[in-house]
Formats: C-alpha cells, sequence, structure tokens
C-alpha cells in the first residue's frame, strides 16, 4: 500500500462522512497493517504529537474565549463600537465588522466571535429592519478576521506544524487584519447605499456616552494589553493565553460581577470538549502525515510544483488555488495539519518566508469558513440566525470581493505580513 492510496482512502472516507480525524486514523492504521509496520507505531507518534509547548495555548484560548461571552465583555464592545462608528450609513454592519476586529483581539477564532458576538449584532441589526440573511451575512463574513488578527488558534497551529516562530506569525497577522477590516467596511458602505441600511438609531445623551465608555475601557484594554505584551516581547504565545483567562476572570468576578463559579466550572468542562475535538484532530494528523512523509510525498509534490515554476509568487497562487478548494472540504486545523508538511518544502525551496506562507494558508482557510459543505461559519450562524444555510450562502457572495481582494493582496506583496514583525524581532 503506497500513500498515494492511503490519501485516496482518507478522502473517501471523509467524503462518505466519517470525521476527519477518524478518516485520517484509519487510513493510517490500515497503512500501517499492510505496510508491515507495527501498531506500536500509534502508542508513541499519538501521545508525542500533543507534547507540543505552543499547543497549550489553544484549549487556554478557548476557555478565554468562553469566558469572555458570559462576562459581560461582549455586550460592552458592542455598545462602544455603535457610539464608534454607528451613526454612518449601514452603522450595525460597520459596527459588527469593527466590534469583530476588536474582539479577534481577544479571543482568537472565527467560531468564538460569531458565538460570542453574533447573537447580539444578529438581534439588533433586525430590530433597526436589516434583512435577517444580511445581518448573518455580515456577521460571518467579519468573523474572518479572528483567526487572522492576533492572537489567533490556527497560526498558532500552523507555528507548531511548520516549527516556525509563533510570536512573529500572530504579530504578522496584524497589518492583513486590518486590511480585511477596512476592505469589509468599504463593501458594506458600497451595499448599505445601495439596499438603502439604516443609521444606528441608538441616542445617548454625552453624559451617558461618556459613562458607557468609561465603564467599557477594561474591556477594550484587553486587545491592547495582549497585543502589546506580544509587540513587545513580554508574552510567548502561551502565556498571552493565560493572561487572557486571568484579566477576563477579573473582569468577570471583580469589575462588572457578571461570573459566577458555576458558570465557570460549565465554561471550563465545555473548554474541556472542543479542546478534545482539536486535540485528536492533531495526534491523527501526525500520525497522517509520517506517514506520507515515509512515502516521501511532500518530496514528490515539492519536485512536482518546482517542474512547474520556482518562481514564488506562482507558487503561492497555486496554492491559493489548492487551500480554497480544500477549505471548502476540510476542517481549518485539519487543513493545516494535513497541507503544511506537503506543501512546505517547495515553498521555502522557492524562497518563500515561513511567516509570510503562514498568513497565506490561514487567510485561505478562513475564506474556506465561507464556503459549503463544510464551511463552518455558515453552519454557526444559521444557528445564531435562525437562517437557512442556503440563504446565507447567497447573501455572503458580495463579501467574497474583499476577502479575496485581501488575499490576492498579502499573497502578491509579502511585507504586508513579514514588515512588522521582522522590525520588532530583527
Amino acid at each position: 500500500m503506497n500513500g498515494s492510496v492511503m490519501i485516496g482512502l482518507f478522502l473517501l472516507l471523509a467524503v462518505a462522512g466519517m470525521p476527519i480525524a477518524f478518516s485520517m486514523g484509519l487510513a493510517s492504521v490500515i497503512y500501517l497493517l499492510f505496510s508491515g509496520l507495527p501498531l506500536s507505531v500509534l502508542a508513541h507518534r499519538l501521545p508525542n504529537a500533543l507534547n507540543s509547548f505552543p499547543l497549550v495555548a489553544v484549549p487556554v484560548f478557548i476557555f478565554a474565549g468562553s469566558l469572555m461571552n458570559t462576562s459581560g465583555i461582549t455586550d460592552r464592545l458592542f455598545r462602544t463600537a455603535r457610539i464608534a462608528v454607528g451613526h454612518r450609513k449601514g452603522g450595525l454592519a460597520h459596527v459588527n465588522i469593527l466590534a469583530s476586529l476588536i474582539f479577534s483581539g481577544i479571543s482568537g477564532a472565527a467560531l468564538a466571535d460569531i458565538g460570542g458576538l453574533g447573537k447580539i449584532e444578529i438581534k439588533a441589526m433586525k430590530d433597526q429592519g436589516y434583512d435577517a440573511g444580511d445581518a448573518a451575512a455580515i456577521t460571518a463574513a467579519s468573523a474572518t478576521i479572528g483567526p487572522i488578527f492576533p492572537p489567533s488558534i490556527p497560526l498558532i497551529i500552523f507555528a507548531t506544524v511548520a516549527e516556525a516562530s509563533g510570536i512573529k506569525l500572530l504579530i504578522a497577522g496584524v497589518v492583513p487584519g486590518l486590511l480585511i477590516t477596512a476592505l469589509l467596511m468599504v463593501v458594506v458602505t458600497v451595499i448599505a447605499h445601495i439596499k438603502n441600511y439604516p443609521t444606528d438609531d441608538v441616542r445617548m445623551e454625552r453624559k451617558e456616552a461618556v459613562k458607557l465608555v468609561v465603564n467599557s475601557i477594561p474591556a477594550l484594554l484587553a486587545p491592547v494589553v495582549l497585543a502589546g505584551g506580544l509587540l513587545s516581547g513580554w508574552f510567548s504565545p502561551t502565556e498571552v493565553a493565560a493572561v487572557t483567562v486571568a484579566y477576563s476572570l477579573i473582569l468577570g468576578l471583580v469589575i462588572y460581577r457578571e461570573l459566577t463559579f458555576k458558570s465557570i466550572i460549565e465554561m471550563a468542562r465545555e473548554s474541556i470538549r472542543s479542546t478534545g475535538q482539536i486535540l485528536i484532530v492533531v495526534a491523527c494528523a501526525s500520525v497522517f502525515a509520517w506517514i506520507l512523509t515515509i512515502e516521501q510525498i511532500p518530496a514528490k509534490t515539492a519536485n512536482l510544483l518546482l517542474g512547474i515554476s520556482q518562481n514564488p509568487l506562482v507558487l503561492l497562487m497555486m496554492v491559493n488555488v489548492l487551500l480554497l478548494i480544500i477549505g471548502m472540504m476540510m476542517d481549518t486545523i485539519a487543513a493545516i495539519l494535513v497541507v503544511t508538511p506537503i506543501i512546505y518544502p517547495a515553498l521555502m525551496f522557492a524562497g518563500v518566508d515561513p511567516i509570510h506562507l503562514g498568513i497565506v494558508v490561514v487567510l485561505n482557510l478562513m475564506i474556506g469558513l465561507l464556503t459549503p459543505p463544510v464551511g463552518m461559519s455558515l453552519y454557526m450562524v444559521s444557528l445564531v440566525s435562525n437562517e437557512s444555510v442556503e440563504r446565507v450562502i447567497k447573501k455572503s457572495l458580495p463579501y467574497f470581493i474583499p476577502l479575496l481582494a485581501a488575499l490576492i493582496l498579502v499573497t502578491v506583496f509579502p511585507a504586508l505580513s513579514t514588515t512588522l514583525p521582522n522590525l520588532i524581532f530583527p
């Protein structure tokens, strides 16, 4: 049994509906049996895949996102964003995007953004007369900022697989995250005039607005503290996750007093369940990737790609097409774990910066969150908004324009990703 047959078996199992982790795991077991390799390889490889310090950040960020959702932080972020940009045409659509940017500086995940802010944003937009499908589409599109802007769980996973600098990768997401935000707001401005979106009807006396902003300062400082810690080198990515949890607990228990010990325990349990789902994918993918290496699939792929072109830009464009297709069919974490070892050697040989590659890979897969049949953001926002997935897909189509534009710009101009981390860590 060779590597190509194993990949085909994995794809067959995945298409048949088997969870990605088990598809990779079963394909790997069958390969070991037919190749005469001992099954004890699994006992060695599976736990060793999880013996990684950067991976500690994953469960901690998941827990931090849960704390943010129930500690009063998300509501205050949303209300403050309304004061900042709600007066514009299509005010709440702009608020939706700005709030996602701020929240992404805390949570590091698209689904956490939708779960935390989505209900608040969509309800407010529907109350002002927005079409529910439009509100859901804007929420799903703006959530793509989360995994790009630091802190970012997918970027930490990529750093682990590619053995790249985690802190540089997180910092590299700052400019692309701001770029996506700006392009989304431009498109929203155009659509707001076409569809005659209303301006935000929230009206506050100056005294009340000042009180709200002052009350929200601790919440608004969260991304500033975390980003500042990363930029200054005070925190590693794993330490940033721990600081996020500590900060969230202080806000929820001491300042806003909306957290209870009972809710903390429940969120911890939910975080453990979510972490288990991610880490079983990581473990199975490590065995799968090891077998691919034995079969020299990365080397063969590198030779194939380099035989077509050795131009870094051409190779990156080819990778974009590949990842956009993979993003339609595979979960983000699984895609990073499987695809990165295959494409990495050719792109490194061609001179692509691993930090640049990490941003390109994750941005591609974030767009995949909006594409069926496995676009998790579509299903999450469908649940939050009570809109059908089909209608959310239809309403999301205009927002592919700014996302694809951002992808092309980040691909063509590496400096958008690499300048800031290289300035801070020469």
